[in-house]
């Protein structure tokens, strides 16, 4: 028995292609959920598509930019023209390729701090901007957005993108005091440490573990399925009481 309230939701995941935002994306699918799946790249957005499709779920895929405000408009009028409209969105796009040069403040560059912004966060307000409207049409609706435990563990490094991270908090909170009255309800989930197919491919991935587990205070590290479960939870009718809040879900690691 699935999740109340998602079964024929249109749900956008923006940042869909791969890691948490493909393994969510396949989990709303299953949910009976038509999925779009926006993402800067194209090839892995049709084949997370495909997937879905596969596995006997309805789906499409949308290429777009994150940082380049029309074309997350287009995502959305995207999934309207071929789905009927957009009911649930899960923002969880963000260009990784930028932590290395999240140095620290006195030594980050400006066009580094820049693109965390205008993809990590300039980007969420994009999505949620041009996806409230076409939820209201429909009477409302469902946001999730990914945070991280980085906006709570004051970290000697990354500061760029533990910002980023704690103003989607900020942002969560916005939507959710302001649309809430009309049924749109809005969270955030922060994960912290989850292993990804790209993060076990990696070469230091025994090192990787090993460090994360001795932060968490459990017995193994996070997996994408497990952040794709509270992510289907919060957008379903089982989540309706839950809004304007930031989750936590990272084994222990950040306790508040």
């Amino acid at each position: 028995m699935g999740l109340r309230g998602l079964a024929d939701r249109v749900a956008v995941v923006v940042g869909g292609a791969t890691g948490i935002g493909a393994v969510t994306a396949a989990r709303l699918g299953d949910e009976g959920c038509p999925v779009v799946v926006g993402d800067v790249a194209a090839g892995a957005a049709r084949q997370t598509a495909e997937r879905i499709v596969a596995a006997g779920g309805t789906a499409s895929h949308v290429v777009f930019d994150l940082s380049d405000t029309d074309s997350v408009a287009a995502l959305m009028d995207c999934a309207t023209t071929t789905f009927g409209g957009v009911d649930l969105l899960f923002n969880v796009g963000a260009d990784m390729s930028t932590l290395r040069a999240d140095t620290d403040v006195v030594d980050i560059e400006f066009d580094v701090w820049d693109r965390v912004m205008a993809v990590n966060l300039r980007g969420y307000v994009a999505a949620m901007k041009y996806a409230i409207p076409h939820m209201l049409d429909r009477g409302g609706g469902a946001i999730v957005n990914m945070s991280s435990a980085a906006a709570f563990q004051g970290e000697p490094a990354r500061p760029a993108y533990a910002t980023a991270n704690a103003g989607i908090g900020a942002l969560t909170r916005h939507v959710a005091a302001r649309w809430g009255k009309e049924g749109i309800r809005c969270n955030a989930v922060a994960p912290g440490f989850t292993a990804t197919d790209a993060i076990r491919a990696a070469p230091q991935w025994s090192q990787l573990q090993a460090g994360a587990l001795k932060r968490i205070r459990g017995h193994r590290v996070g997996a994408p399925d497990d952040i794709a479960a509270l992510v289907a939870f919060l957008l379903s009718a089982e989540g309706e009481w839950i809004n304007g809040q930031v989750i936590n879900i990272d084994g222990g690691t950040v306790l508040r």
